[in-house]
């Protein structure tokens, strides 16, 4: 584990790590129960449709026409967009925990995350995001997205930030290893308990209020 006193910056996932993931499969299942869709038909649809979606290059109405809305439906586009955001939660604790390390140790943070444009604008609004993050590189923002490396190389040089001084902290492995293979150390993200220990191990230490 990278030593405390190189750690300027913290490169940080946003769905799993600090919110729920925005749009899953998990979502969508739910989605295709409560709608009344077919998941096979949905779910094939939606993979042919999401790189374009989260690297911004497909709008949500055109997503939402290809995937959801390719027949008629009885209900309204905007219904669906409402149930689309209602299955972000924050964790509270994650958020809290971050907001005191970045006040107490003036760290960086940069939010390095798949994020489809409308939903991460809705998600960055609503959970006081914009307050917390000082740097977004966000697939729908920068149009690439994990697992290309050149999205990590992006953040370095947005952050200015060499990759010895960033701790990365995702919910997926296969992302902390490809970051680790442009040099920046990181953790895969299970919990608030283990990731505070981990941190702390650092020399980050959340403290008392």
């Amino acid at each position: 584990m990278q030593e405390r006193a190189t750690i300027t910056c913290l490169f940080l996932d946003i769905g799993g790590v600090l919110l729920s993931n925005g749009w899953d499969q998990a979502a969508r299942r739910r989605a295709a129960q409560t709608f009344g869709l077919d998941w096979d038909a949905m779910q094939s649809r939606h993979q042919a449709n999401v790189v374009a979606y989260e690297e911004g290059r497909l709008g949500l109405d055109d997503y939402l026409s290809r995937v959801i809305f390719n027949e008629p439906r009885p209900f309204s586009r905007e219904a669906f967009w409402e149930y689309m955001c209602a299955q972000s939660s924050p964790d509270n604790g994650m958020l809290a925990l971050l907001s005191r390390l970045k006040e107490r140790y003036r760290l960086k943070l940069v939010a390095v995350s798949n994020e489809a444009l409308e939903l991460n604008a809705y998600r960055i609004r609503t959970f006081g995001l914009d307050r917390l993050f000082d740097v977004f590189i966000s697939s729908s923002f920068v149009h690439v997205r994990k697992p290309d490396p050149e999205i990590f190389r992006m953040a370095l040089e947005i952050s200015l930030t060499p990759p010895e001084q960033v701790f990365y902290i995702d919910n997926t492995k296969e992302f902390v290893d490809l970051a680790a293979g442009l040099g920046i150390g990181g953790l895969t993200h299970t919990g608030l308990a283990s990731t505070e220990k981990a941190l702390a191990d650092l020399g980050f230490e959340a403290g008392d209020d």
